[in-house]
């Protein structure tokens, strides 16, 4: 196949030297000249939509991004791997110190949280016990930690406890009497207790007025600290350690006023910059050699970026000329359907996958020079960049029959699949919202707006329904009757009703695109001109230049499962 830019054969007369004479030279020559274009136009068109393996045939044009692709796609994976390890160590070196924060900190901890808050106490013989315990633990720290932990400084460049309170402004109750005198302001108060203060007697802070609570007027009392730590685990990984800011705040809420103080337990773990590493060892090399392999997956991801832009391109520009031609030939605008043709999705793919793959490689590499310590965004463009990188493997399965019938169905049934959706999800809205409203204070899954939608989510998937059913509580027998009504009403409609509908959908548009791979698929104006010739000689070359071939090989007879896509 050539690039379509030789001259076709031309009559004697038109080949004579000497200027031309007489509208009717002029006209054939014109005439030939548009004939000539539209070979032109054609050939290229062709060309544009052939598989990599057809254009290397037709012009020995070597397939540049179907190497590069896979090339970064094991790149990419090897890459996401390695730091998928490494921000596991991080995890769980933050989830292992938050529990051991618990275990020191809070008095009577179990192991285990209670709902969404660590633990309880219900006299303020325990409440104040759990204050100074927490306080005393803290002082004793360095006798008691496992971990290599050490004092942080707070705001203020100072080491030791912050200790504030809230409570109404002022009031008087007496629950015998029904009586309530209470100022709705809010006061804080605050006390800072260094480690020189808890080295002295103890009593002495206790002791103190900060300490007399009035658990009438009392809201909530927070104890906020920080602690510095080191991760050396890394080391065994060939890896530099990562030095950790943990503020920790414990709160002990009494908003309820219900007899119960819930206590809760927040860390916020930071990773900070070490200042001073002295390590001997390869571990320096292996740090070096990281970083030399996520430059080159980031040229890889530059060319792989550069070659698919490039294509767009070039796709736009063949699409402009195609209009202008059919404007000018037929008189009419090509529709919709044969624009987006040019429009190579795959590609629009590509580049969005090495955006995020370059962007999140050198987030990674400033990680690595410990630069940076912004684990969670790294992983989700790499992770992300990953996955689409995988997914754009689809567009090679697709020429093969068996495979393209999973894109063709996505790509048939999504519009309706999205305006189906869009209607189930309103009355998806409304059983939410009816399950948080009515269900909310009996039932710890509907409890949030979040946690309805998951569970409704998980009901309509089969899952968990019988824990769900049983685990209303049965105080108000109004209440118990309605969450039955709820569940069966929502199970019955969503399962047997929209679900199935959903799925009759999808079949629905696979039936359809079986019939048209037995039948032929409907023509647009695209294919039309694809297949139209102006000779008989022509038409029998391109007819023999543009047999479906697959991973360039010839087809035969037996071969009638394949069939060629873009």
């Amino acid at each position: 196949m050539t690039r379509g830019r030789e001259v076709l054969d031309l009559p004697v007369w038109s080949r004579a030297s000497g200027p031309s004479h007489g509208p009717h030279c002029r006209d054939a020559m014109a005439h030939l000249d548009s004939e000539v274009k539209e070979e032109r136009l054609r050939e290229d068109l062709k060309f544009y939509f052939m598989n990599p393996c057809e254009k290397f045939r037709a012009r020995q044009q070597i397939p540049w991004k179907l190497g590069l692709q896979i090339l970064k796609i094991v790149m990419v994976t090897s890459q996401l791997v390695r730091f998928g390890l490494s921000n596991q160590l991080v995890v769980a070196f933050k989830e292992e110190n938050i529990a051991a924060f618990k275990h020191l900190f809070l008095r009577g901890y179990s192991g285990t949280d209670e709902d969404d808050y660590s633990c309880s106490v219900f006299t303020q013989e325990d409440t104040y016990e759990s204050i100074f315990f927490a306080i005393n633990q803290y002082h004793r720290l360095g006798n008691l930690s496992l971990g290599t932990l050490g004092y942080g400084e707070k705001e203020d460049n100072r080491v030791g406890l912050k200790v504030c309170k809230q409570h109404y402004k002022k009031g008087t109750m007496f629950p015998s009497n029904e009586t309530l005198n209470i100022d709705s302001d809010i006061e804080i108060d605050c006390i800072h207790l260094g480690l020189q203060a808890l080295s002295n007697n103890p009593q002495d802070w206790k002791n103190s007025s900060f300490f007399k609570l009035e658990f009438y007027r009392l809201l909530q009392i927070e104890i906020s600290f920080q602690l510095k730590g080191i991760d050396p685990q890394t080391i065994y990984s060939r890896e530099l350690p990562d030095c950790y800011v943990f503020q920790n705040m414990i709160t002990f809420d009494n908003k309820a006023h219900s007899g119960k103080i819930k206590i809760y337990f927040n860390s916020d773990a930071n990773i900070e910059e070490c200042k001073d590493l002295n390590i001997s060892g390869s571990i320096q090399r292996n740090t070096q050699y990281v970083l030399v392999f996520d430059a080159f997956v980031i040229v890889i991801c530059l060319a792989s970026l550069i070659l698919c832009t490039r294509s767009i391109v070039l796709a736009l520009r063949l699409r402009k000329r195609f209009l202008n031609f059919f404007l000018e030939k037929y008189k009419r605008h090509v529709c919709n359907t044969d624009q987006w043709e040019f429009v190579n999705g795959w590609y629009v793919l590509v580049i969005i996958s090495d955006l995020m793959t370059i962007v999140g490689s050198i987030l990674k590499m400033e990680i690595k020079a410990k630069n940076l310590t912004n684990y969670d965004l790294c992983s989700i463009l790499l992770g992300t960049s990953t996955l689409l990188v995988w997914v754009g493997v689809i567009r090679y399965l697709g020429y093969f029959q068996a495979y393209n019938v999973l894109i063709l169905t996505m790509q048939a049934s999504l519009p309706k699949v999205l305006r189906f959706c869009a209607c189930a999800g309103m009355i998806y809205l409304g059983y939410t919202f009816c399950g948080w409203i009515v269900l909310g204070p009996y039932h710890n899954k509907f409890e949030k707006l979040n946690t309805v939608a998951e569970c409704l989510f998980s009901l309509v998937n089969g899952d968990d329904m019988y824990a769900t059913f049983a685990h209303i509580q049965q105080k108000s027998l109004l209440v118990w009757l309605f969450s039955r009504l709820y569940l069966y009403s929502f199970i019955s409609l969503f399962i047997y009703m929209i679900l199935s509908l959903f799925i009759a959908l999808i079949t629905d548009s696979y039936d359809t695109i079986k019939k048209y791979q037995k039948n032929g698929f409907p023509a647009t104006d695209l294919q039309e001109f694809l297949k139209e010739c102006s000779s008989k000689e022509k038409c029998q070359q391109e007819s023999s230049a543009f047999l479906p071939r697959i991973c360039c090989l010839r087809r035969n007879g037996s071969d009638d499962h394949l069939i060629l896509v873009n």
